[in-house]
């Protein structure tokens, strides 16, 4: 991944992280506790179970509000103290309020610009798109009877000669826990069993059984190939969190370029300005992402 997606990536989790639940105009903000004169209201509440640290995050419902609303009622006690020493007025204070205010102005402009527009239309096209890039992959569906010795398997190949049916012969013969299902094992690709097995079912052709026992750890099988086909991609309402996170993204690197076309940037050291530039040269809305660092909700 390019490390001006890994530079974006980290913007746009910030705004994933720090979004709050949303709280209707039209609902009444409720007062749920009272600390001296101060009211703590319920949207205050809900933000202060978004913020919980992910341990308590992970509390059930109502332990999570207690836990959320101490935390509120300590909040507001400190913030009480605190603005009786006048802490609000400190420069670092300041500081820290200014950053904060971007922080949340970039996240209510995300919002509105990029949540709060993407269409299923548009996830629809770019699960199409993700979809017409993968690369094909073989898949088949097999049957096995596994037995312990070799003369076992040969006496099962010979029973097959014979014209008996796999399916009742697994039944019959298997020691696998899936004899029941007539040694079905369904579809699968490379990777999924032993190698030995792999490397013997996939050189099969189809309606075919192995002529020899093919040998594993697990003793010796007899395998039958019932089909091949290329792997059908995940269907849409299994992935439509992940595509819809990409196309947030793109659309978030597209508000990011127009910004900065229509702003100068300066940076005065000069390492972190050759850095910056020399990750910004990499911008390329709509590139493909590192699925390893997209963020999570």
């Amino acid at each position: 991944m390019s490390s001006y997606h890994k530079l974006a990536a980290v913007a746009f989790a910030t705004f994933v992280a720090f979004q709050a639940p949303a709280f209707s105009a039209d609902q009444k903000d409720a007062v749920v506790a009272k600390v001296g004169d101060l009211e703590i209201h319920q949207s205050e509440l809900d933000l202060a179970v978004s913020n919980l640290d992910p341990q308590l995050a992970q509390l059930p419902d109502d332990q999570k509000k207690v836990a959320a609303l101490s935390a509120a009622i300590d909040v507001k006690l400190l913030a009480k103290n605190a603005l009786a020493e006048k802490l609000n007025e400190t420069s670092d204070f300041k500081t820290r309020m200014g950053y904060l205010q971007d922080r949340e102005l970039h996240n209510a402009y995300f919002k509105k610009h990029v949540v709060d527009v993407v269409t299923p239309e548009e996830v629809k096209a770019r699960y199409e798109k993700e979809v017409a890039a993968l690369p094909k992959q073989e898949e088949i569906h097999a049957r096995h009877i596994l037995v312990k010795t070799e003369d076992e398997a040969k006496e099962v190949i010979k029973e097959l000669d014979a014209g008996k049916d796999f399916a009742e012969l697994a039944k019959e013969k298997s020691t696998d826990p899936n004899k029941s299902d007539g040694g079905d094992l369904g579809y699968f690709a490379r990777g999924r069993m032993v190698k030995e097995f792999e490397d013997a079912a996939f050189t099969m052709p189809v309606g075919t059984y192995s002529k020899t026992p093919v040998k594993t750890d697990f003793g010796y099988h007899v395998i039958k190939v019932e089909d091949k086909r290329d792997a059908p991609p995940p269907p849409l309402d299994q992935v439509q969190d992940q595509v819809r996170q990409l196309v947030m993204r793109d659309k978030y690197l597209e508000l990011l370029a127009t910004a900065k076309q229509a702003a100068k940037v300066e940076i005065s050291d000069e390492a972190l300005r050759k850095g910056y530039e020399d990750a910004n040269k990499q911008q390329q809305p709509g590139a493909q992402p590192d699925p390893a660092a997209q963020p999570q909700k």
